[in-house]
């Protein structure tokens, strides 16, 4: 269910009026429909940060936590407006604004940003919403879609992409669901959209309503109880703060992460050894909370400001994101995760390179991930849980036990599945470990066949290589069959 069905499903359970006398009589109040006022530009102050913490699985203390961030300002303006939905523009930047707490280069969410501004070849969106603000469609998709296309064929030096790089799989997931393009660009879009409602809605203070839904991970349908609660109201500043919690049935998540978590005890097998019965146990639980606080306007119905904060729970491994978005045009008033607003904080040392248009086929996109494992893996480039930032990771030369051409598991194309050797496959586990967060790059006789970024730590014996030509991939196939030729990982200078 999209949050916005969830706030009219919500609505239901609350007694609809329309009061002229004031929003905050007695202990009720009044919070109205989301009606915002057209061709009027909002502007807005977005803080995120990402939070991972691997420690059970490493030895260094350091490992406790490792923070990416980033802080922006987006523009919005309601274009047109009536009874079906809206119209509107997000006008995007990536630049840091004035005014941020600590160095500017530890804000790596802003260049990783940057770069998918340029790929999507895009400095805003008009997107169509439905009454609560909540993205349902985006006409301006074919336009972005033909930007990335020609950007991947007229790479560097006229060169046209390598379809290991990823960058063709990007542009069919997003053919197929062109919103994937407002969440990785606009998510705010969906953030504020989650406490603004349809209509008016009558609540009382303190008073909780819950509703229930399902949300899908991996083919497991995961059951979610949501609860809200009106907390306070001013009436100087004619607003109400309202609190959303999102609980997922720890059984149902637990399932659907564990294939994740197989591959965790699989690949740490020596480590799992010695891990007591409790923090076994507490390996193969796996949990899920979203909590939100969402200053409303009473006025027109507009989320003002919000905080959020996700936390995942699965394999031994904690991530939490967090989130704060404040129209510019109001005073703050919720209280700011320290994350967020901390002068001298610990974020790895990413090296992003500028993306310009030519140079589309480097796999930056700021994508949302689809996979459920994955997102419980990394957070925006998350750098490994205990990595020094500053050291280098020395390149690894891996031998195949096997290789050969299948079908690709997403439909599209063709895909060379290298078997390593046992001794490689643990070879590249910790390589993959120590290069999370960093791009990396795979040469097959010294020819780069893929720069990928490593996301998530590679836990079993596998190296997938995907491409649509067929003929490509089986001369590599014959190569690391027969001649005993070895793959070079390596990070990408």
């Amino acid at each position: 269910m999209k949050i916005a069905d969830f706030r009219k499903t919500l609505s239901s359970l609350c007694v609809l009026a329309a009061l002229s006398s004031p929003a905050w009589a007695g202990d009720s109040v009044t919070v109205p429909g989301y009606a915002p006022v057209t061709g009027v530009e909002r502007s807005y102050r977005i803080q995120k940060a990402t939070e991972s913490d691997m420690s059970l699985w490493f030895d260094k203390p350091d490992a406790a936590a490792v923070i990416t961030r980033g802080e922006f300002r987006q523009r919005m303006t309601v274009l047109a407006r009536d009874s079906n939905g809206m119209r509107v523009r997000w006008s995007l930047s990536a630049d840091l604004p004035d005014g941020v707490a600590g160095a500017a280069d530890t804000y790596q969410m802003n260049p990783l940003y940057r770069n998918s501004l340029t790929a999507y070849g895009v400095d805003a969106l008009e997107v169509e919403t439905d009454l609560n603000g909540f993205p349902n469609g985006l006409p301006g998709a074919d336009q972005i879609l033909a930007n990335m296309r020609k950007m991947a064929t007229n790479g560097p030096g006229g060169v046209a992409a390598s379809p290991q790089s990823g960058v063709y799989d990007i542009i069919e997931g997003i053919q197929e669901n062109p919103l994937q393009i407002v969440t990785a660009l606009a998510p705010e879009a969906q953030a504020l959209a989650a406490g603004q409602a349809y209509q008016d809605e009558v609540m009382e203070i303190g008073k909780p309503l819950t509703a229930s839904r399902t949300e899908e991970y991996g083919g497991v349908s995961i059951p979610v109880t949501s609860t809200w609660i009106l907390e306070s109201t001013d009436a100087a500043a004619h607003t109400a703060t309202v609190s959303a919690l999102d609980e997922y049935d720890p059984t149902a998540f637990a399932q659907s992460q564990k294939g994740a978590i197989d591959k965790f005890l699989a690949a740490f097998d020596e480590r799992v050894k010695g891990l007591t019965t409790d923090q076994l146990a507490s390996v193969k639980r796996a949990g899920k909370t979203r909590s939100a606080k969402f200053v409303v306007s009473l006025n027109d119905g507009s989320a003002v400001e919000l905080t959020e904060t996700i936390t995942i729970m699965s394999a031994g491994s904690t991530f939490r994101t967090y989130l704060h978005i404040r129209r510019e045009d109001v005073t703050a008033t919720l209280p700011v995760p320290a994350i967020l607003t901390a002068a001298d904080l610990r974020v790895p040392n990413l090296q992003i390179e500028p993306l310009k248009p030519a140079d589309a086929a480097s796999d930056s996109l700021d994508l949302p991930s689809t996979s459920p494992a994955a997102a419980t893996t990394s957070q925006e480039q998350v750098t490994a849980a205990g990595n020094d930032a500053e050291k280098t990771i020395a390149p690894v030369w891996l031998e195949a036990k096997s290789a050969q051409v299948v079908k690709a598991s997403n439909g599209y194309g063709y895909e060379l599945d290298i078997v390593l050797t046992p001794e490689s496959a643990e070879t590249f586990r910790k390589f993959t470990l120590a290069a999370l967060g960093r791009q990396t790059q795979v040469l097959i006789d010294d020819k780069v066949v893929i720069e990928p970024w490593i996301r998530e730590p590679i836990m079993d014996s596998h190296l997938r290589l995907t491409d649509t030509n067929m003929t490509a991939l089986r001369t590599m196939a014959e190569k690391l069959s027969g001649s005993g030729t070895r793959i070079l990982v390596r990070t990408r200078s």
